[in-house]
């Protein structure tokens, strides 16, 4: 655990700079919450206008406060802050939340002052939480350094969020419910403590049994990917992603200065590093609140008892949707269920025990289908009714919770009259949710942890056989071009060990029959200029050539359409090739994320890569495991296999070319974008070839 995040949490005294004795200000809030929630540490205010605040006695300056104080909140207009940051390093103090807002969000004004006061902090060796924050709260030490009403139930959860309001909202939401937290941790502009440092320090809490974060954009990728795959083995990452899109990528610039990465990207990384995604506010703490209680489903058959049919079909269709199923309850349980319920009660499932059921209904047919070696999961369903013992059924629900080894989730269908009873099902721990199609996404959730705990460790693929000199020689010819043909990537790939088509660069016609004779007709010839993206659209493609009185026509033919479509381009020549026997065509991409580093891409290839969209991603490095699952992703990988009759394709080759691809990527940070489209896959056993291939330069 990193120690010097230790007083944002658990500091033996707490200093609070600027501290008011205006109740309507928001570090009065901060000092009246420390006051308020128990916090055993030392209560340092810190005004110099003031004597005493909240019964505490106020000081003049930092420089006055005496020990014990290992955390100082500021609370202080931002044209004082570099002065304030100065007079804290020199009392010593390691740990600083700046609430302040007025830094990097605002924009470059804000980001130099941003910037100063970080170098300043870190040489006194400083670790700051925020600017533009909450603060940070640990539930059970009461130390809550934020101005947020309230503080919730003690329990497993621990949230990293970079919105303070996020927080303040979360706690309004849930704090009537009973579900339990560890801490909160509010980070704002992210200026030194980053969500990464935050997971690698709950990661080793023993309080923190499972970490929810709401993130709008992650500083350093690789980190966080390194970090996040080797604390998910302990305890699950729930995550939500703010900014999926072009609308919600501006918001988060203006909201805490973030840069949004591509999504795509996100959610390759996020899976790789078994972190699970979810969708909203409710998911992610949904989600959390069931693995923070409940022990993952053995299996995917789950028992729905009930005394609503309607409410049992919604859950049992949320079921099917997430990869789950009703269970077949056993023929000799379902005979001891009929011995005591209603006679009209159905017992199969759901067993759907009819409007004005018991907790004694309950407990009955919840044990006899816990009995049932055939059920690996548990919900009982109740939609409250006049003659119903609301609170008596979530009792009994709890009873049942404390016998069972089996997943429990409840649904009570309602509010106005079950809050008391969702109150005493989560302080029990047992998980209820409002609607009865929400257990299914929280299953889901839970299958995807337990699926990742099963996965082998991360070992990325190993290539071998790199020619340095060559991809040096490549890059050589680049000189200063932002895009870049096919015949500097050519010798791009070819040094990474990937297979071209036979054929040259040719800057006349003559040099063009000579390649075409040596490389072996039919040929197809293609335009080279870094002015033309798509060559097929300006006419600058020509197949099939036979022979060379075909080629001398067709490069005049192809000149002249040049000229008329695209006057301005500046041509170096024409690629002739050797039209490559036909096979499967795929594409194998990369694109150089800003957060993550290199984006690797495959799927089905050719002109219409863009229509068909047939793509999965994953960044880079890759193991065996992320590659096979690139390809069985996609119709593609499909269609590699064998469809309907078809000759299985070599589906090692192409795991290959998506390999050294990769290592090509993480090797050569001046490429951005490269491709190969298509890469030509034969049969089992013969290989592929990349027939077009281009690059762009950072």
């Amino acid at each position: 655990m990193p120690s010097s995040l230790t007083p944002f949490f658990d500091a033996k005294g707490v200093a609070i700079l600027g501290a008011s004795t205006n109740p309507k200000k928001l570090s009065y809030g901060i000092l009246e919450n420390l006051v308020s929630f128990g916090y055993q540490g030392e209560i340092y205010p810190v005004n110099p206008n003031a004597t005493e605040i909240l019964g505490r006695k106020a000081y003049a300056s930092i420089a006055d406060v005496p020990d014990p104080v290992e955390l100082a909140v500021v609370v202080l207009p931002v044209t004082v802050i570099m002065e304030t940051m100065r007079e804290i390093g020199e009392r010593g103090i390691k740990a600083v939340v700046i609430i302040t807002g007025g830094f990097r969000e605002l924009g470059e004004e804000g980001t130099k002052v941003e910037r100063a006061v970080k170098e300043l902090a870190q040489s006194y060796g400083m670790r700051v939480v925020g600017p533009n924050c909450v603060g940070t709260i640990d539930v059970r030490t009461g130390l809550d350094s934020t101005f947020i009403k309230g503080l919730p139930q003690a329990g497993p959860i621990a949230f990293i969020s970079q919105s303070g309001a996020i927080c303040g909202g979360v706690i309004d939401l849930i704090i009537n419910s009973r579900i339990g937290f560890s801490h909160f941790a509010s980070l704002g502009n992210e200026m030194d403590v980053t969500e990464t440092d935050m997971l690698e320090y709950f990661e080793e809490d023993e309080h923190a049994k499972v970490i929810a974060m709401y993130v709008e954009g992650i500083q350093d990728g690789p980190r966080f990917m390194e970090v996040a795959r080797r604390v998910s083995q302990k305890k699950p990452i729930v995550f939500l992603k703010a900014g999926k899109n072009d609308a919600g990528a501006k918001a988060v610039s203006s909201h805490t200065g973030s840069l949004a990465g591509s999504y795509a990207a996100y959610q390759a990384a996020l899976e790789q590093a078994g972190v699970i995604e979810v969708e909203t506010i409710s998911q992610l703490f949904n989600l959390a609140w069931a693995l923070g209680t409940q022990p993952l489903p053995a299996g995917k058959r789950v028992a729905i008892t009930t005394n609503a049919g309607g409410a049992a079909a919604l859950a049992a269709d949320s079921l099917a949707f997430n990869g789950f199923e009703l269970a077949q309850i056993a023929a000799e349980i379902q005979a001891k269920l009929r011995t005591k319920l209603n006679p009209s009660a159905q017992v199969s499932n759901p067993v759907d025990m009819l409007g004005s059921v018991s907790p004694e209904d309950y407990i009955w047919s919840l044990g006899n289908l816990d009995a049932d070696e055939g059920v690996d999961v548990l919900l009982p369903i109740l939609v409250p009714q006049s003659l119903v013992d609301t609170l008596g059924v979530a009792k009994a629900w709890v009873e049942v919770g404390k016998s069972t080894n089996k997943t429990l989730l409840t649904c009570l269908m309602g509010e106005r009259s079950t809050l008391e009873s969702e109150q005493y099902l989560n302080m029990a721990g047992v998980p209820v949710y409002a609607y009865p199609d929400e257990a299914g996404r929280v299953l889901r959730g839970m299958e995807q942890y337990k699926q990742l705990l099963g996965k082998a460790l991360f070992k990325p693929v190993e290539v071998e056989n790199i020619d340095h000199n060559k991809m040096a020689a490549g890059l050589a010819l680049v000189n200063g071009a932002k895009a870049v043909g096919e015949y500097e990537t050519r010798i791009m790939l070819e040094a990474y060990g990937i297979q071209n088509v036979p054929g040259d660069l040719a800057s006349d016609v003559e040099e063009a029959v000579k390649i075409a004779e040596e490389a072996g007709y039919p040929v197809v010839m293609k335009i080279v200029s870094e002015d033309i993206l798509h060559k097929s659209d300006s006419g600058g493609i020509a197949l099939n050539i036979k022979n060379t009185e075909e080629l001398r026509v067709e490069y005049d033919a192809m000149m002249t359409r040049i000229a008329k479509n695209e006057p301005n381009a500046r041509i170096r020549g024409v690629m002739v090739e050797q039209m490559a026997p036909k096979g499967l065509e795929v594409i194998v991409g990369m694109r150089r994320d800003p957060t993550f580093g290199p984006l690797m891409m495959f799927g089905l290839g050719g002109t219409m890569v863009e229509l068909l969209k047939d793509i999965s991603f994953k960044v880079a490095p890759l193991t065996s495991e992320d590659i096979d699952e690139m390809i069985e992703r996609t119709l593609a990988g499909k269609l590699l296999k064998g469809y309907r009759g078809s000759a299985k394709a070599d589906i090692q080759a192409v795991k290959d070319a998506i390999a050294r691809l990769s290592q090509l990527s993480l090797d050569n940070t001046e490429i951005s974008e490269i491709e190969i489209n298509p890469l030509i896959v034969y049969p089992e056993g013969q290989g592929a070839i990349s027939l077009d291939s281009r690059a762009i330069m950072a």
